[in-house]
């Protein structure tokens, strides 16, 4: 059922700050742009979505859409006109997304609904109708916002799902997708991304992937393989840098640590062009 569509989803509520003050954290380096926080208002619930541009932009061309991995749930909120971050501030492409902001582009971190913030964000919810309606009032509001824009959703390891199936419910506004370290076995919230629903996609898919991710659930062979199957281009990543923690978390090679720059680089530049370069490393 798409009874959703009647809601208003344009009457967005905005919250901005000034760029040094807007995520109320004094050692992330976003912070120095522009970051402001749309509420996007539904039936009974609400999404948030962070935006981020370079300060005084005021044209743009491009959206990236960041979906977080685990849990998948940023919390952002608005306390004291300063933007509130949850735990995933640290996430691959959360953390590393200002390096995406190019002459036009803006980046814009998708949180979970306002009634998937607490418990599982479990993969069929993410599959569902609902959640599709749930992300689509997030780009028909930053577009109101900033004007029509080129969208690319961008998933990191968990986050892959919801950006894959996201991506498949809100075409035709989506025009490409990034998989990076993507979640390919399936844990206590579900199956993982599987290779025949993203073979569905009709848009062209990147996979991007480090080929030491000590993941157990985000093996670089199986990504391999799904690349080689569909004929996807697979960026490969090799090196890093202080890699430490959790095999599984954002600060290992999981999370491109060191390597932060040249991987997006490099997916800014299949973006642009269709092509990305085979493999990118720390040399």
């Amino acid at each position: 059922m798409r009874a959703m569509t009647c809601w208003p989803v344009l009457a967005f509520v905005l919250f901005g700050a000034a760029p040094q003050r807007a995520l109320g954290q004094g050692t992330d380096p976003n912070a120095a742009f522009a970051n402001e926080l749309i509420v996007v208002p539904l039936q009974d619930h609400t999404i948030s979505a962070l935006v981020t541009h370079r300060p005084g932009a005021t044209k743009f061309t491009h959206a990236i859409a960041i979906f977080p991995g685990s849990p998948g749930q940023a919390r952002l909120s608005v306390e004291n006109g300063e933007i509130k971050f949850g735990d995933l501030r640290g996430n691959f492409l959360v953390r590393a997304r200002r390096h995406f902001l190019e002459d036009g582009f803006l980046t814009v971190v998708v949180d979970a609904p306002s009634d998937r913030q607490f418990g599982l964000f479990r993969h069929e919810f993410r599959a569902s109708a609902r959640y599709g309606e749930d992300v689509k009032g997030v780009v028909e509001a930053v577009t109101k916002r900033y004007g029509e824009l080129d969208w690319t959703f961008a998933g990191h390891s968990e986050g892959a799902v919801s950006a894959a199936h996201a991506a498949r419910m809100a075409a035709p506004s989506v025009k490409r997708v990034v998989l990076a370290s993507a979640l390919t076995s399936g844990n206590f919230q579900g199956p993982g991304v599987r290779l025949f629903e993203v073979k569905a996609l009709t848009v062209p898919v990147l996979w991007v992937h480090h080929r030491r991710d000590p993941c157990r659930a985000t093996m670089y062979s199986t990504t391999k393989a799904y690349a080689e199957e569909m004929r996807a281009p697979l960026l490969t990543v090799t090196g890093s840098k202080n890699a430490r923690g959790d095999p599984c978390e954002a600060q290992s090679e999981h999370g491109f640590a060191g390597m932060e720059v040249k991987t997006v680089k490099a997916i800014l530049a299949w973006i642009r062009t269709g092509q990305a370069p085979s493999e990118i490393s720390d040399q």
